[in-house]
């Protein structure tokens, strides 16, 4: 398994890619997120959408676990938010 580059805020970046996930798969109208889906469905979900549509590489089968897609969403929001983002700091 390829070592990951630890994110500063990582928490708080996974919040933000969730936030910015649900927001990107709702105006595409491929879902609707509802206020009892678990931040693992939500995650999973949006793992598998961003994968679906070539906005993130997916992980190999045997690195595929709930905290590596979190990983994967936290970079991906990172990647989505202005540079001078203070959770980039």
């Amino acid at each position: 398994m390829a070592k990951k580059k630890k994110l500063e805020n990582e928490g708080e970046l996974l919040k933000e890619g969730i936030r910015l996930g649900m927001e990107y798969g709702e105006n595409r109208g491929v879902v609707e997120f509802e206020p009892t889906d678990s931040a693992h469905e939500k995650i999973e979900y949006i793992y598998r959408l961003l994968v679906h549509d070539k906005l993130i590489q997916p992980l190999a089968k045997l690195d595929m676990s709930q905290k590596a897609m979190a990983h994967k969403m936290a970079l991906w929001a990172a990647k989505q938010l202005p540079k001078d983002c203070p959770l980039l700091r």
